[in-house]
């Protein structure tokens, strides 16, 4: 198959796993790029991860990046259109059916079911970006620490990220 093929093969299988959007499948996402299809190391995966989160606009960008690293233009539309379209035709077909049983007991179970998929793939997102890119354990733990005080504490995301700046720049990490 060409690169383009694959590609929309790869992306359509995914649009299908993306509960929570395109970070829930990050995971899988670095498993084809990187090991199965070979398409770049998990670096440079991390760096466009990188780029996608830091550029304005949606999270799917690294999807257009990845896809703009393997075959240019026309990667990248092949891979936004792979894993925005099947996605879209079954919200599409579903959301009838789905409000017509809004206040239905399986749709409020099935609701509560996903909430802690979509969380634990996005753990996974998390866990496999700082595997790829710490480069010492100092790194991990500033980042491990950063995540907790995101999750369980009310301090500022700014204030946070703050902190981990400058136990960067003191030579904490790295």
């Amino acid at each position: 198959m060409s690169n383009l093929a694959e590609l929309a093969a790869v992306y359509a299988q995914l649009s299908l796993l993306a509960f929570g959007g395109a970070n829930a499948i990050i995971p899988e996402m670095q498993r084809q790029v990187v090991d199965v299809h070979h398409w770049m190391s998990a670096h440079e995966f991390a760096a466009l991860f990188a780029l996608a989160q830091a550029a304005p606009g949606p999270n799917m960008m690294v999807v257009s990046l990845v896809g703009w690293r393997v075959a240019g233009f026309w990667g990248a539309l092949v891979t936004t259109a792979a894993v925005a379209t099947p996605s879209s035709i079954l919200t599409l077909l579903v959301s009838g059916v789905w409000y017509r049983f809004k206040d239905a007991t399986w749709r409020k179970a099935l609701q509560a079911g996903l909430q802690p998929v979509t969380a634990g793939l996005i753990m996974a997102s998390a866990a496999l970006l700082i595997q790829t890119t710490a480069v010492d354990w100092t790194a991990a733990a500033v980042t491990v620490v950063t995540a907790g005080l995101f999750i369980f504490t009310k301090l500022h995301p700014l204030a946070i990220l703050a902190a981990a700046a400058v136990a960067g720049a003191v030579g904490l990490v790295g």
